[in-house]
């Protein structure tokens, strides 16, 4: 799956913000009105190291904390390239890095912040992705966790485009709640832009157990 996907972003990559830009203003009135929905559950404080996996052509970044010290992870590598332009646009210096959501090439607990948008519905494997993101958040970190509902994806079942890439799903998607560590607290789970996207947050206990 993860080679498939990647296959897919390289290929939309130049056209890829045109088109998420007509489609937020469409469905939500506008791009930083649809963002905003999410953005706002994450914490971010001025410094604060944010690091965001599979963070494609950086679209979220013009709507966060310009303070923040930003890093990414791309497993496409016309995502990122679609980034650095991004980045230099917006005068932002965050290291992008080409990698799998699933081994993530970090220490541990070294963000402030981690969040994911778009994408773990196809990961090769959830638990290892997440375990991965629970990894490399500090102690204390809310993570954040946002992809397609089964609605929307229905929707795209019928779509020219997209429509190859929805059909003949072996499950039903759903919010990857039962993949989320045990020992995570304050764990939730909610749909936003109109249900078409479902929103999942936990926290990285502020000490270890004993």
């Amino acid at each position: 799956m993860n080679k498939k996907y990647r296959k897919l972003y390289d290929r939309i990559a130049p056209i890829y913000d045109l088109t998420t830009r007509a489609y937020a203003y469409f469905r939500s009135g506008g791009e930083e009105e649809r963002r905003s929905e999410y953005l706002s559950e994450l914490e971010i404080k001025d410094e604060d190291k944010v690091l965001e996996v599979s963070i494609g052509t950086g679209a979220n970044l013009r709507y966060l904390p310009r303070a923040a010290q930003f890093f990414g992870v791309d497993i496409s590598r016309g995502m990122l390239k679609q980034c650095k332009k991004k980045l230099s646009r917006l005068a932002l210096d965050a290291p992008l890095l080409l990698s799998a959501a699933e081994a993530l090439p970090f220490r541990g607990q070294v963000f402030d912040v981690v969040y994911h948008v778009g994408g773990i519905n196809f990961f090769d494997d959830k638990t290892a992705a997440i375990a991965e993101m629970t990894r490399v958040a500090k102690l204390g970190t809310k993570i954040m966790i946002v992809d397609e509902t089964e609605k929307i994806a229905k929707a795209y079942e019928r779509s020219l485009g997209a429509g190859p890439f929805y059909k003949d799903r072996d499950q039903t998607i759903a919010a990857p709640i039962d993949f989320v560590p045990t020992e995570m607290v304050d764990v939730h789970v909610k749909e936003v832009c109109g249900g078409e996207l479902y929103c999942l947050t936990f926290r990285k206990p502020a000490a270890t157990p004993a």
